[in-house]
């Protein structure tokens, strides 16, 4: 016979709660082991979801790339002509809209203007090949399966960009993003030079200091020449060279014309000689049918200014303010803001406003001097330019414009130097010219173009995408506000 004591009882009691407390804690243990490897799991989807969305933002950022960068397409024959303007506006001058402003893409998702897919051998090599894909700075990552470009869905945009992109994870994890893109639109400049008022004085000295080469001259009065071969000839057979006029003789080039809305005038000229102008010199163009000057507005490129390049006020004394806030004894000089150290350090887009920043009036136009050796980029001034470089320029390499060679249609490789400005002038006002100045690409001047002094000179060799509105320092295309989206 037993006997359980009050003793022993308490005792039993006790082991028993430590038992059920034990077991408690394990499952508890169990539970929280459990929650951590699915919060690790999460985690790691979450981590990979991650890499997978800046994959595929990655891959949406390359495609807008090709609009900006033609040497990574020009192989490749579905996408050449991303970058090519197909269509043309109410000015008759190439864009990505046609003139009721409908874009030149018009494919839709299933029916895309562009699609490349992984599941295509010869795609997925140009996608994802390590060595020459595309995307190969991703391949450690993930991989691309899918990249299209097609209409957009709102009206005044350009196109959809729409990438799918899978992690190398097991289980891979796949992320698509949209992303509707606009197209940046400042009007081409179709000529090298484009005056609006006459051109030179009748007066020796003072008669036209502009020399033109691979493009045009526009000239919406007279034009003053000392002589009448400062007009080259055009000529199918002129070499395309870097030589200066008054390096070559005769004066040739195989694209220059000039129009000319009133008439030509020579100083230079024996009493005897009867003017013979050359076939490449158009004289009263004006007013019809027009020289046909290339128009800027100034509120749009304004805001084009405040948003993708940088605008200044100027006060009287020529001094900039940055945003447009003039702070009297603050403002900086346009030697510090229009400086390039030398080829490649470009600008981009620098406005500069009238002295109270209302349009261009003949009482509200500051003076901007530009002695800076070198500059790369696109000057728009509200105002007058005086052009005085004070150093000898920079040897540049550039292409021509295009030339029927044969059957085949190509750009020449040619070497510039001495060239002070790199990109755009363009004055709402008068330009003056101070020295022997050279320019490659266009120059354009509301009011005229003047030297300084005897013996002052603008030559420009014409930059032929102007005429296609691609200028440099400014985006082709831009990712549009609030159209960045995840499908999954």
């Amino acid at each position: 016979m037993f006997y359980w004591t009050i003793k022993d009882g308490q005792q039993g009691i006790a082991l028993l709660g430590a038992m059920i407390v034990a077991l408690m804690l394990s499952l508890l243990g169990v539970t929280l082991l459990n929650l951590a490897g699915q919060e690790v799991v999460s985690a790691g989807l979450a981590n990979q979801a991650s890499v997978a969305q800046q994959l595929a933002d990655g891959a949406g950022e390359l495609v807008v790339a090709w609009f900006h960068s033609p040497q990574t397409t020009t192989d490749l024959p579905q996408l050449s002509s991303l970058r090519e303007k197909r269509l043309h506006d109410r000015e008759g001058a190439p864009s990505f809209f046609d003139a009721s402003g409908r874009s030149q893409f018009v494919g839709t998702a299933d029916q895309p203007d562009v699609r490349l897919q992984a599941g295509n051998p010869s795609d997925n090599r140009l996608l994802n090949d390590p060595e020459i894909g595309i995307f190969r700075t991703m391949t450690h990552l993930g991989h691309v399966e899918e990249v299209k470009v097609y209409g957009p869905s709102k009206p005044g945009l350009l196109c959809t960009i729409d990438t799918t992109v899978a992690t190398n994870t097991n289980p891979p994890v796949r992320q698509s993003i949209l992303m509707q893109m606009g197209a940046l639109d400042v009007p081409p400049l179709r000529a090298a030079v484009q005056v609006g008022q006459q051109l030179g004085r009748f007066q020796v000295g003072s008669e036209s200091p502009v020399f033109v080469h691979w493009g045009e001259l526009k000239v919406g009065g007279d034009l003053i020449l000392a002589q009448l071969d400062e007009i080259p000839l055009k000529s199918a057979l002129a070499p395309v060279t870097g030589q200066a006029y008054d390096e070559m003789m005769p004066r040739e080039d195989r694209w220059v014309e000039a129009w000319i809305g009133g008439t030509v005038q020579v100083t230079h000229i024996a009493s005897e000689q009867t003017p013979s102008f050359p076939h490449n010199l158009h004289i009263g163009q004006n007013p019809t049918p027009g020289v046909g000057l290339d128009q800027w507005t100034y509120e749009h490129l304004k805001r084009v200014a405040k948003r993708f390049g940088r605008y200044f006020a100027i006060d009287r004394e020529g001094f900039l303010y940055p945003q447009g806030i003039v702070e009297p004894g603050r403002g900086i000089s346009p030697d510090e803001v229009f400086r390039s150290q030398g080829n490649g350090d470009q600008q981009g887009l620098i406005f500069i406003d009238t002295l109270d920043q209302t349009a261009p009036r003949l009482d509200n136009l500051g003076v901007v001097r530009l002695q800076d050796p070198y500059f790369e980029g696109m000057a728009v001034v509200q105002g007058h330019i005086v052009l005085a470089p004070s150093g000898s320029g920079q040897s540049i390499k550039v292409l021509s414009p295009l030339s029927d060679q044969g059957t085949a249609i190509a750009r020449t490789p040619v070497q510039l130097s001495g060239v002070h400005v790199n990109g755009v002038l363009h004055a709402s006002g008068d330009i003056t010219i101070a020295g022997r100045v050279r320019v490659y690409g266009a120059v354009a001047a509301g009011g005229t173009i003047t030297s300084a002094s005897s013996g002052s000179t603008l030559e420009v060799w014409y930059d032929h995408d102007l005429s296609r509105g691609l200028y440099r320092g400014l985006p082709v295309v831009y990712r549009a506000p609030g159209t960045w989206m995840t499908r999954y």
